[in-house]
């Protein structure tokens, strides 16, 4: 699984769960994944739960990249928009465990950033990203 190159500067210390930067070849397509929450197929969040929502959060995000014919190995960059940083915290281990059954040892280019509120109601996690696929 090494179609992106990890970009990761010595000056920066190494990074742990993320990569600094991802190199894509030069012939790749980019694909631009909008927010995706925890939501099923009729739009209903699936949990009130922050786990439960990570979960399906990330579980969307790559059905957007499989759909388009990539894979985990592909996703060059994510944001993650989270609501409560406690809970965030206090769930490391489990989103961890989330993160290696979905993902596996693919770590894109990461940022987690702590929002107000989201759009949809009741949303606690919404992710966002890019992939550049084959």
């Amino acid at each position: 699984m090494s179609f992106l190159k990890a970009v990761n500067p010595a000056t920066l210390g190494k990074p742990s769960g993320y990569n600094n930067g991802m190199q894509a070849p030069g012939n790749s397509a980019v694909l631009q994944v909008a927010g995706q929450v925890a939501w099923d197929a009729q739009h209903r969040i699936v949990s009130k739960d922050f786990v439960g929502q990570f979960d399906q959060a990330l579980r969307n995000f790559l059905d957007v990249v499989r759909q388009a014919g990539g894979g985990p190995e592909h996703v060059a960059e994510m944001t993650i928009f989270i609501t409560d940083k406690q809970a965030y915290n206090d769930s490391l281990r489990k989103l961890g465990e989330i993160w290696r059954a979905v993902m596996g040892k693919n770590f894109p280019a990461m940022a987690c950033v702590v929002v107000a509120g989201l759009v949809e109601e009741g949303a606690m996690v919404e992710i966002k990203g890019t992939a550049y696929l084959p």
